[in-house]
Protein backbone atom coordinates (compact mmCIF):
# COMPACT_ATOMS: atom_id res chain seq x y z
CA UNK A 1 0.00 0.00 0.00
CA UNK A 2 1.43 3.34 -1.08
CA UNK A 3 -0.04 6.46 0.48
CA UNK A 4 0.55 8.36 -2.75
CA UNK A 5 -2.36 6.39 -4.24
CA UNK A 6 -4.75 8.00 -1.73
CA UNK A 7 -3.73 11.63 -2.25
CA UNK A 8 -6.67 12.12 -4.63
CA UNK A 9 -9.03 11.45 -1.73
CA UNK A 10 -8.12 13.92 1.06
CA UNK A 11 -10.66 12.49 3.52
CA UNK A 12 -9.34 8.94 3.19
CA UNK A 13 -5.75 10.22 3.20
CA UNK A 14 -6.25 12.12 6.47
CA UNK A 15 -8.20 9.22 7.97
CA UNK A 16 -5.31 6.84 7.35
CA UNK A 17 -2.87 9.19 9.06
CA UNK A 18 -5.28 9.67 11.96
CA UNK A 19 -5.68 5.90 12.30
CA UNK A 20 -1.92 5.40 12.38
CA UNK A 21 -1.54 8.12 15.01
CA UNK A 22 -4.25 6.70 17.27
CA UNK A 23 -3.08 3.08 17.07
CA UNK A 24 0.57 4.05 17.58
CA UNK A 25 -0.33 6.17 20.62
CA UNK A 26 -2.38 3.40 22.21
CA UNK A 27 0.46 0.91 21.69
CA UNK A 28 3.00 3.32 23.12
CA UNK A 29 0.75 3.98 26.10
CA UNK A 30 0.78 0.32 27.20
CA UNK A 31 2.43 0.57 30.67
CA UNK A 32 4.92 -2.29 30.47
CA UNK A 33 6.55 -1.45 33.78
CA UNK A 34 3.22 -1.31 35.62
CA UNK A 35 2.11 -4.66 34.14
CA UNK A 36 5.41 -6.30 35.05
CA UNK A 37 5.08 -4.92 38.58
CA UNK A 38 1.57 -6.38 38.83
CA UNK A 39 3.03 -9.78 37.92
CA UNK A 40 5.29 -9.43 40.95
CA UNK A 41 2.32 -8.22 43.05
CA UNK A 42 3.64 -4.68 43.43
CA UNK A 43 2.57 -1.27 42.14
CA UNK A 44 5.75 0.11 40.59
CA UNK A 45 4.32 3.64 40.93
CA UNK A 46 4.58 3.30 44.71
CA UNK A 47 8.17 2.06 44.70
CA UNK A 48 11.49 3.84 44.22
CA UNK A 49 11.12 6.91 42.04
CA UNK A 50 7.54 5.99 41.13
CA UNK A 51 8.44 5.91 37.44
CA UNK A 52 7.11 3.05 35.28
CA UNK A 53 10.32 2.78 33.23
CA UNK A 54 12.97 0.08 33.16
CA UNK A 55 15.33 1.85 35.57
CA UNK A 56 12.83 1.95 38.41
CA UNK A 57 11.70 -1.59 37.65
CA UNK A 58 15.32 -2.74 37.90
CA UNK A 59 15.87 -0.92 41.20
CA UNK A 60 12.56 -1.99 42.72
CA UNK A 61 12.14 -5.56 41.44
CA UNK A 62 15.40 -6.77 39.92
CA UNK A 63 17.60 -6.90 36.84
CA UNK A 64 15.58 -9.57 35.06
CA UNK A 65 12.35 -7.62 35.37
CA UNK A 66 14.11 -4.40 34.39
CA UNK A 67 15.60 -5.92 31.25
CA UNK A 68 12.25 -7.36 30.26
CA UNK A 69 10.66 -3.93 30.79
CA UNK A 70 13.30 -2.31 28.58
CA UNK A 71 12.71 -4.96 25.91
CA UNK A 72 8.93 -4.40 25.96
CA UNK A 73 9.25 -0.61 25.83
CA UNK A 74 11.86 -0.90 23.07
CA UNK A 75 9.53 -3.08 20.99
CA UNK A 76 6.71 -0.57 21.50
CA UNK A 77 8.84 1.92 19.63
CA UNK A 78 10.34 -0.31 16.96
CA UNK A 79 7.48 -2.55 15.81
CA UNK A 80 4.80 0.07 14.97
CA UNK A 81 7.29 2.11 12.94
CA UNK A 82 8.65 -0.93 11.10
CA UNK A 83 5.13 -2.16 10.36
CA UNK A 84 3.89 1.22 9.14
CA UNK A 85 6.98 1.63 6.96
CA UNK A 86 6.50 -1.86 5.53
CA UNK A 87 2.81 -1.35 4.77
CA UNK A 88 2.83 2.25 3.54
CA UNK A 89 6.35 2.99 2.27
CA UNK A 90 5.67 6.51 3.52
CA UNK A 91 8.33 8.29 5.61
CA UNK A 92 5.86 10.76 7.09
CA UNK A 93 3.58 7.95 8.25
CA UNK A 94 6.52 6.09 9.81
CA UNK A 95 7.73 9.21 11.64
CA UNK A 96 4.18 9.93 12.79
CA UNK A 97 3.96 6.41 14.21
CA UNK A 98 7.29 6.89 15.97
CA UNK A 99 6.29 10.21 17.48
CA UNK A 100 2.96 8.91 18.78
CA UNK A 101 4.43 5.75 20.31
CA UNK A 102 6.92 7.88 22.26
CA UNK A 103 4.23 10.36 23.32
CA UNK A 104 2.05 7.42 24.32
CA UNK A 105 4.80 6.09 26.58
CA UNK A 106 5.47 9.51 28.10
CA UNK A 107 1.80 10.49 28.49
CA UNK A 108 -0.28 7.28 28.64
CA UNK A 109 -4.04 7.74 28.69
CA UNK A 110 -4.31 4.57 30.80
CA UNK A 111 -2.37 6.21 33.66
CA UNK A 112 -3.81 9.72 33.56
CA UNK A 113 -0.96 10.81 31.26
CA UNK A 114 1.76 10.07 33.84
CA UNK A 115 4.22 7.80 32.06
CA UNK A 116 7.89 7.07 31.59
CA UNK A 117 10.68 9.19 30.19
CA UNK A 118 10.65 7.66 26.74
CA UNK A 119 14.27 6.54 26.43
CA UNK A 120 13.63 2.84 25.74
CA UNK A 121 10.76 3.56 23.34
CA UNK A 122 12.77 6.26 21.55
CA UNK A 123 15.59 3.76 21.15
CA UNK A 124 13.16 1.39 19.43
CA UNK A 125 12.03 4.16 17.10
CA UNK A 126 15.68 4.99 16.46
CA UNK A 127 16.37 1.40 15.43
CA UNK A 128 13.51 1.53 12.93
CA UNK A 129 14.29 4.96 11.44
CA UNK A 130 18.00 5.63 11.97
CA UNK A 131 19.93 2.57 13.19
CA UNK A 132 23.44 4.01 12.74
CA UNK A 133 22.80 7.12 14.89
CA UNK A 134 21.16 4.81 17.44
CA UNK A 135 24.42 2.86 17.70
CA UNK A 136 26.26 6.13 18.37
CA UNK A 137 23.75 7.06 21.07
CA UNK A 138 23.97 3.58 22.62
CA UNK A 139 27.76 3.86 22.76
CA UNK A 140 27.48 7.28 24.42
CA UNK A 141 25.00 5.85 26.94
CA UNK A 142 27.35 2.99 27.80
CA UNK A 143 30.43 5.21 28.18
CA UNK A 144 28.63 7.74 30.39
CA UNK A 145 26.88 5.11 32.50
CA UNK A 146 29.90 2.91 33.18
CA UNK A 147 32.06 5.92 33.98
CA UNK A 148 29.51 7.69 36.23
CA UNK A 149 26.98 4.98 37.25
CA UNK A 150 24.18 7.52 36.69
CA UNK A 151 21.43 6.12 34.45
CA UNK A 152 19.82 9.55 34.16
CA UNK A 153 23.05 11.22 33.03
CA UNK A 154 23.64 8.45 30.51
CA UNK A 155 20.07 8.77 29.21
CA UNK A 156 20.33 12.56 28.90
CA UNK A 157 23.64 12.21 27.06
CA UNK A 158 22.17 9.62 24.69
CA UNK A 159 19.12 11.85 24.12
CA UNK A 160 21.47 14.54 22.87
CA UNK A 161 23.75 12.16 20.97
CA UNK A 162 20.91 10.56 18.96
CA UNK A 163 19.70 13.71 17.15
CA UNK A 164 23.30 14.90 16.83
CA UNK A 165 24.18 11.60 15.16
CA UNK A 166 21.13 11.78 12.88
CA UNK A 167 22.09 15.31 11.77
CA UNK A 168 25.80 14.52 11.33
CA UNK A 169 25.26 11.32 9.34
CA UNK A 170 22.37 12.91 7.45
CA UNK A 171 24.53 15.80 6.29
CA UNK A 172 27.11 13.23 5.17
CA UNK A 173 24.33 11.31 3.37
CA UNK A 174 25.03 8.15 5.36
CA UNK A 175 22.18 5.84 6.36
CA UNK A 176 19.54 5.92 3.62
CA UNK A 177 17.01 8.42 2.35
CA UNK A 178 14.67 8.30 5.37
CA UNK A 179 17.45 8.63 7.95
CA UNK A 180 18.99 11.52 6.00
CA UNK A 181 15.80 13.50 5.40
CA UNK A 182 15.34 16.91 7.09
CA UNK A 183 12.02 15.64 8.47
CA UNK A 184 13.79 12.80 10.30
CA UNK A 185 16.42 15.20 11.62
CA UNK A 186 13.76 17.55 12.95
CA UNK A 187 11.85 14.64 14.47
CA UNK A 188 14.84 13.39 16.46
CA UNK A 189 15.69 16.90 17.63
CA UNK A 190 12.13 17.18 18.98
CA UNK A 191 12.38 13.77 20.67
CA UNK A 192 15.73 14.72 22.19
CA UNK A 193 14.28 17.93 23.63
CA UNK A 194 11.29 16.04 25.06
CA UNK A 195 13.53 13.39 26.62
CA UNK A 196 15.79 15.97 28.28
CA UNK A 197 12.71 17.88 29.50
CA UNK A 198 11.31 14.68 31.06
CA UNK A 199 14.60 14.39 32.99
CA UNK A 200 14.27 17.88 34.54
CA UNK A 201 13.98 16.49 38.07
CA UNK A 202 16.99 14.25 37.50
CA UNK A 203 19.01 17.21 36.26
CA UNK A 204 18.21 19.11 39.44
CA UNK A 205 19.31 16.15 41.56
CA UNK A 206 22.49 15.73 39.51
CA UNK A 207 23.33 19.39 40.07
CA UNK A 208 22.77 19.25 43.83
CA UNK A 209 24.42 15.83 44.24
CA UNK A 210 21.38 13.84 45.38
CA UNK A 211 20.79 11.69 42.28
CA UNK A 212 20.87 7.92 42.89
CA UNK A 213 23.61 5.83 41.32
CA UNK A 214 23.71 2.20 40.29
CA UNK A 215 26.59 1.10 42.49
CA UNK A 216 28.86 -1.73 41.45
CA UNK A 217 28.34 -4.92 43.38
CA UNK A 218 31.39 -5.84 45.46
Amino acid sequence: MNFANFQGNPLLFCSLYAGIAIVAYLIGAIPSGLLIGKFYHVDIRRMGSGNIGATNVTRSIGKGAGRFCFFCDFLKGALPVLLVNLLTHDAVAAILAGLLTILGHMFPVYLKFRGGKGISTAAGVGLALAPLPLLIAAAVWAVVFFSSRYVSLASISASIALPAGVILLGLCRIGGSVACSPLTMGFFVLIGVLAVWKHASNIKRLLNGTENRFERKK
